[in-house]
């Protein structure tokens, strides 16, 4: 697998913008051994001007990494009902990835009539080589496994896949192990890692639609207390369909200096590591 660290780790909690500037970000990322950044529109995206984009890749080019995958529209990581709106206008997203270089863009579908409009973002995606991809997440059409893969079969392109994401599967209830990335392997495009664990007095709550409100806490990748994600399972699994994707970083810290994202990337890199002895 190839790691990637993802910008989120020093987003603002509005989700529009970083604590840190990103050339710091991308500095520290080269530093503590990753090969890649997952792009949101908090850095670029379709709100950026041609040459935003193109000074964004050139700082990248300049740490020697790559992108392994670029959130474009603001929308998508609200996961808002305005989300699914970049599948009908996809070509600003596609222009993003492909200023970026990054050969992934992730999307959003809430209901069935966002079906066709993938099919079609799809279409147009392929003439670029970008391939699109969705994350299992609550509030969407990828919350339940059975569903996401149903869904998957609906829109039938090869260039449409998956992200991986057992953080949310536990969040709507659903099994994330070996078995399951067994059964998604056809679309398995990405993967993220966050960790957490629901419960009742968790400080913060997300709607789900097969669940309902589920309160839960964000734990530490490294925590010990056996509460959160099994990623001892998550690695094996992943290992054993010899995955070679990105492994992206994704989980909030709001870190708001260059000295504390150094060392919390450098200690998650060190924390994946330890899965592949």
């Amino acid at each position: 697998m190839k790691l990637s660290l993802s910008v989120r780790i020093a987003e603002a909690a509005c989700k529009t913008k970083l604590n840190i500037p990103f050339p710091q970000v991308a500095e520290i990322a080269a530093a503590t051994g990753y090969s890649a950044l997952c792009m949101r529109a908090s850095v670029a995206g379709v709100h950026s001007s041609q040459a935003e984009l193109e000074e964004i890749r050139g700082i990248v080019d300049q740490a020697g990494l790559v992108v392994s995958m670029v959130t474009a529209d603001l929308d998508i990581p609200q996961n808002n009902d305005q989300a699914p709106q970049a599948l009908r206008h996809i070509e600003p997203s596609l222009q993003v990835a492909e200023v970026l270089g990054s050969q992934l863009v992730r999307v959003c579908l809430k209901n069935p009539d966002d079906i066709p409009y993938a099919q079609q973002a799809c279409d147009l995606a392929a003439e670029r080589g970008i391939q699109l991809v969705h994350q299992f997440h609550p509030a969407c059409l990828f919350e339940e496994l059975d569903q996401s893969i149903e869904v998957l079969k609906q829109i039938d392109r090869p260039n449409f896949g998956l992200i991986y994401e057992p953080a949310s599967l536990l969040m709507c209830g659903q099994n994330y192990g070996t078995e399951v990335i067994r059964e998604i392997l056809p679309w398995l495009k990405n993967a993220y890692i966050q960790n957490l664990v629901v419960t009742n007095d968790g400080p913060d709550h997300l709607e789900t639609w097969c669940l309902g409100d589920r309160p839960f806490r964000l734990l530490p990748y490294w925590d010990a207390s056996g509460q959160g994600i099994d990623f001892a399972e998550v690695f094996a699994g992943l290992k054993a369909v010899k995955y070679q994707g990105f492994m992206t970083v994704h989980q909030a810290e709001g870190i708001v200096t260059a000295d504390d994202a150094h060392a919390y990337a450098l200690r998650c890199r060190d924390w994946v590591d330890s899965f592949s002895s």
